[in-house]
């Protein structure tokens, strides 16, 4: 039976200790956890669960339900030795010898990322987010070309008046009027970066990405690396597109960077990105969590089926960390 189980890839099977620590680990554990026998006998087994689950406590609940009730099971997020991330189910089942006491828990886990990622792709929501997404994103191309092909030119035309009023008055008068055309030329330039953040600029995600830190990382020093197997669909790619814009974005403005890097990888049926700078880190975990900015991003990568993180400390930098399908949605 010990051979049988040992042999067993498909299936991580391994055994807890009472207090969760892992004395067991079947060739299904390395091959899905990606860590040897050496590498992870004797750690708690809460190493396999995202940071936010952990902070949460739920590791340990899962284990004092397992004791209460003799089995607890469960779908959701898992992580690798990597730092990867897979959709897991779970079963945990609490071992008691013949005297009733608790001796251990046995742990089977199998990863169903794939078979998520196919459910996603054909069910009902996952073709009204496809129709959502590309909705959003025509109403900000019609915003964009107003913006542009109005609201801006107008505005041009009034700086130019401006400018021509001003040089047939006296000193005084004529400095009052640069004042005014200078508060336009400046919201000009506002509202021109105002219509290209609206665009999707470039052709595809990863030269869309390209044009947008050329443009907006001035005085950042920046990388793009590109892993992608090819690119993704296009509800994918705009929804990687905008999460990494905000993502960006609060670079800019808030983190006093010297240098950010962005990452982009295919895996697990879809995109996984890192978005990381060297800035002042997160100062303040509860002030963080409450800005629209992060929520947002957190709620484009969960609405899209994916998964959302940030993580770091004052003076060291912050990294977002998210991941969505790649699937193509099909037509009903």
């Amino acid at each position: 039976m010990e051979l049988l189980v040992q042999s067993i890839r498909d299936y991580a099977i391994f055994m807890l200790d009472p207090r969760g620590r892992i004395v067991s680990w079947n060739a299904g554990a390395q091959h899905i956890k990606g860590y040897t026998a050496e590498e992870i006998i004797g750690t708690h087994f809460s190493v396999f669960y995202p940071p936010e689950d952990v902070a949460a406590g739920k590791p340990f609940a899962g284990l004092e339900s397992a004791a209460a009730g003799g089995r607890w099971e469960e779908e959701g997020w898992r992580v690798r030795k990597d730092g990867t991330r897979f959709w897991a189910s779970v079963v945990i089942t609490a071992l008691r010898d013949g005297r009733g006491e608790l001796r251990g828990f046995g742990k089977v886990t199998r990863d169903l990322t794939e078979r998520r990622i196919l459910a996603r792709a054909l069910d009902e929501r996952g073709l009204l987010l496809a129709h959502l997404v590309q909705a959003q994103e025509r109403e900000r191309r019609r915003i964009a070309s107003d913006v542009h092909d109005d609201t801006i030119q107008s505005m041009v035309a009034v700086g130019m008046r401006l400018r021509v009023l001003g040089e047939g008055l006296p000193e005084e008068q004529a400095a009052d009027v640069r004042v005014l055309g200078d508060a336009v030329e400046a919201a000009v330039g506002r509202l021109r970066d105002l219509a290209f953040r609206l665009r999707l600029p470039g052709d595809g995600l990863v030269e869309g990405l390209a044009s947008y830190l050329e443009r907006e990382m001035a005085g950042v020093a920046y990388e793009l690396v590109n892993r992608l197997d090819g690119e993704p669909p296009t509800e994918t790619a705009i929804t990687v597109f905008r999460i990494c814009q905000e993502a960006l974005t609060n670079v800019r403005r808030h983190a006093g960077a010297v240098a950010v890097a962005v990452e982009l990888v295919s895996i697990d049926g879809g995109v996984q990105v890192r978005v990381r700078d060297d800035g002042i880190g997160i100062t303040s975990r509860d002030g963080q969590n409450g800005h629209f900015g992060l929520m947002e991003m957190r709620e484009r990568a969960e609405t899209a089926g994916g998964w959302w993180s940030i993580r770091g400390a004052p003076g060291a930098g912050t990294t977002v960390d998210f991941w969505v399908p790649a699937v193509a949605r099909r037509p009903s």
